[in-house]
């Protein structure tokens, strides 16, 4: 199973540029966006559909802004939207699938904003979704967290990390929630099968960074211990344009 996710920056850009064009040849399994942008009642009904896959739409309340969209080929067992926060789920962060052995969140977290002032709703949200994540664990359910999470762990994961250290995205505050959902039962799995590798999947359009690769690795994979052994490989599409964030693909072993 493959299962690919991308921060697209706005669902009508990425379709007036054409670049959804890879996707026959990456073929995931199931597509997870991010920062839609959208509603479905702004783009028409043949724009929204992407071959041969059925899609679940979540966008934000606040039009323009946010917003996650999840297309799969295989029908889940069944499928979430949001959860159940209602100052969470008006933004449209979050959309679950239920398959047979795991449950996968198709989640974009939020950004701290501007001069930090939103770094408290960012932390809350990340707060309420391990507490989530602990029951689920609890039960005896595995779980697939992807997404653009807003945050570099690491000093390996982004390019300038001391320039960085006060800018949101980078603050211990923020950092330590990914190691608290390692500490409970989770497992990056990029970092886990390439452990020294420093690659990106977010750059910024100004200085042209992306040319000059010095971005963040925002876009992860976080799956429950006991999958791990499972994962075949993380792939960053490097090359593939459209967005600020590039797409990332996680490979499950059946």
């Amino acid at each position: 199973m493959k299962i690919t996710t991308w921060n697209v920056n706005g669902f009508r850009a990425v379709l007036r540029k054409n670049a959804f064009e890879w996707i026959p040849d990456v073929d995931p399994d199931v597509l997870c966006f991010q920062e839609i942008k959208a509603t479905l009642d702004q783009i028409s009904a043949e724009e929204a559909i992407i071959e041969p896959y059925e899609g679940i739409w979540n966008p934000a309340e606040r039009k323009g802004y946010s917003g996650t969209a999840t297309y799969y080929k295989n029908k889940p067992l069944s499928h979430e939207k949001g959860f159940g926060i209602e100052h969470f789920d008006i933004e449209g962060r979050v959309i679950r699938l239920k398959y047979p052995d795991f449950y996968l969140y198709n989640i974009y977290f939020p950004n701290g904003g501007e001069g930090n002032k939103r770094v408290p709703y960012k932390l809350e949200f990340y707060e309420a979704f391990l507490e989530i994540c602990d029951d689920l664990h609890a039960q005896g359910e595995n779980i697939i967290i992807t997404g653009d999470f807003n945050t570099a762990h690491q000093e390996i994961d982004l390019a300038n990390p001391k320039q960085n250290e006060k800018n949101t995205g980078f603050l211990p505050e923020e950092r330590v929630w990914i190691d608290r959902y390692l500490e409970h039962g989770f497992k990056d799995a990029y970092r886990e099968l390439y452990p020294e590798e420093e690659k990106y999947t977010w750059w910024t359009y100004r200085f042209n960074s992306r040319e000059r690769d010095i971005g963040w690795r925002l876009d992860y994979y976080l799956v429950s211990d006991a999958l791990m052994d499972r994962v075949e490989d993380v792939v960053i599409h490097s090359d593939i344009m459209g967005s600020d964030h590039c797409p990332v693909s996680l490979i499950l072993k059946e």
